[in-house]
């Protein structure tokens, strides 16, 4: 690991002229054409000349996986270089995932907070009238329009409307009861 960094193949190498990109109908061509571009190219991204050659291998080996159908693309290093930066993305969420789970920057949840929130929320449901009840909970925390809570309740939508609308005055009203 201790050759120097070529970032591209020598245009002029002999076995590149031999086996032009467009024409590549084995998989050892690709592999010899490109994995020195390759490997130069996620050297710079990476910055880690191990997690580039890594990459690259699975890179690889994903497109032999797939070489019945690469091999007929117009361009499958194009793909090659696709699969292989997808792949480095990749791995990059999966390490952020796992160090903000390890260091605890994601949320943990209160549990007794949401009980309380829901205890809450029921109480000040429980003092609406039942019409009231139905209507704010279909349309407001339920998210359907007075057109399909009227259908699901048998009124009229006008009707829904009204009722949404006493049922939130109850609620600030009921709220600004219990803050004082």
């Amino acid at each position: 690991m201790d050759e120097p960094l070529r970032l591209v193949s020598d245009p002029t190498d002999p076995e590149r002229v031999a086996a032009p990109l467009d024409r590549v109908t084995a998989f050892e061509d690709l592999v010899e054409a490109d994995s020195a571009g390759l490997y130069g190219a996620l050297c710079l991204i990476a910055r880690d000349r191990f997690e580039a050659e890594d990459v690259m291998q699975e890179a690889f080996l994903k497109v032999w996986e797939r070489w019945d159908r690469v091999r007929v693309m117009e361009d499958p290093t194009g793909y090659l270089y696709r699969t292989a930066l997808n792949l480095y993305r990749k791995r990059l969420r999966r390490a952020s995932l796992a160090v903000r789970r390890a260091i605890g920057l994601a949320p943990s949840r209160d549990e007794l907070a949401e009980v309380e929130s829901r205890d809450a929320v029921v109480r000040a449901l429980a003092e609406l009238t039942p019409r009231q009840r139905m209507s704010v909970v279909l349309v407001d925390l339920l998210d359907h329009s007075s057109d399909e809570a009227a259908r699901v309740m048998g009124i009229e939508a006008a009707t829904v409307r009204v009722l949404v609308s006493q049922g939130r005055a109850a609620l600030k009203r009921n709220a600004g009861d219990r803050d004082e």
